[in-house]
């Protein structure tokens, strides 16, 4: 197993610039904005089809433009930041995590901790939902496809809290021919496996229990670009020692580099002393 998780950082991290000191609109109310757009579905509709497809929802169209244009802005502004890393046989792409998120690109961080969003969330899984614990850079994360071959393999994203996480996946940059291929009810041993496959839009939306849906994404070709932005809610945000080391060794290798993992978690020990 080989990895650039720290020699291909695109920049150093001690950067300082933000994505949103360019010019552009005011970013929008992010809970007027989704109460907005969810208010117009049929959520108790989509409450069935969440449960009948076994914790998953694919909708085309989800965030309002106005969210939408304020993710791209700050994604192409993140560009600098990503940290490639290559997993011979599994994944190749790059990554931001939510550290460098909460220093440049804020918007992101409010949209996550929306309590619209969250609310409707919750109403769909039929969980009470809470926000990752705040030393976990996978709690809002960019992922970059913007290579020939970037992709990542077949896998679940595996809980390694005491309750269950949830994965809400927005669609936020797709110039690629990428695509999200799925299976369903894999964990079920009643119910045959339903495979599927979506091409997620700009402002569009997947939400899914993360140990229950296999899905990869297919590689990129040359001259494409995919950006992708995910939110892990959790329902018990309480890990225990040794899953906690699992959890940071793999978000060190394979997605934000040894550097941004754990210097947060020495930054938290300092915080305590």
């Amino acid at each position: 197993m080989s990895t650039h998780a720290e020699d291909d950082v695109i920049s150093p991290m001690s950067t300082e610039r933000s994505p949103s000191s360019s010019p552009t609109t005011a970013a929008p109310n992010v809970d007027r904005a989704v109460a907005n757009r969810t208010r117009t579905f049929d959520n108790p509709r989509l409450r069935k089809d969440f449960a009948a497809q076994d914790a998953f929802l694919y909708l085309e169209d989800f965030l309002a433009p106005e969210v939408t244009a304020q993710l791209v802005q700050s994604a192409r502004g993140l560009l600098g930041e990503v940290n490639r890393n290559y997993l011979p046989g599994h994944k190749q792409g790059g990554s931001v995590s939510r550290h460098t998120i909460d220093r440049l690109a804020p918007f992101i961080a409010e949209l996550y901790r929306s309590k619209e969003l969250i609310g409707w969330l919750e109403q769909l899984s039929g969980d009470k939902l809470q926000v990752s614990p705040a030393d976990d850079p996978h709690a809002y994360a960019l992922y970059y496809y913007t290579r020939a071959g970037d992709h990542i393999g077949w896998h679940y994203d595996t809980s390694y809290y005491d309750g269950r996480r949830y994965t809400l996946l927005l669609g936020v940059i797709d110039e690629s021919s990428c695509r999200l291929d799925y299976e369903l009810h894999t964990r079920n041993p009643d119910v045959p496996d339903q495979p599927g496959s979506v091409q997620i839009p700009p402002g569009g939306l997947v939400f899914f229990d993360g140990d229950k849906l296999r899905h990869r994404i297919t590689p990129a070709a040359a001259n494409e670009m995919r950006v992708s932005l995910t939110f892990e809610y959790v329902t018990d945000p309480n890990m225990r020692p040794w899953r906690r080391f699992i959890s940071n060794m793999k978000d060190a290798i394979a997605y934000f580099g040894f550097r941004q993992v754990f210097r947060q978690m020495t930054r938290r020990g300092k915080d305590h002393a």
